[in-house]
């Protein structure tokens, strides 16, 4: 797996930054923290669930591959294992 560029401004206009990219690959990761805190965290909240779901559109509207993941999907190597298929499936 090729590696990753972190915090990557992907918008020609917004400030906004995926967590991890693969540009070449068109491929933004988000790590979605927060998910199990009591009254939930700032991306499953109102406004920032809005604002997330903003920028999402707004990658998929510039042709980008776009994968999240939660906290324990990066502690159980799931999210590892869903990159390898990914660029597994590149060259196959």
């Amino acid at each position: 797996m090729p590696p990753a560029q972190r915090e990557f401004f992907f918008h020609p206009d917004r400030r906004w930054r995926s967590d991890f990219a693969w540009p070449d690959h068109r491929l933004l990761v988000e790590i979605e923290g927060g998910t199990w805190l009591p009254g939930g965290g700032r991306h499953n909240r109102g406004a920032g669930f809005q604002t997330d779901c903003e920028k999402y559109l707004a990658a998929f509207e510039l042709g980008y591959y776009l994968l999240r993941f939660t906290t324990k999907m990066v502690i159980d190597l799931s999210a590892l294992k869903a990159l390898e298929r990914f660029f597994s499936a590149l060259n196959p």
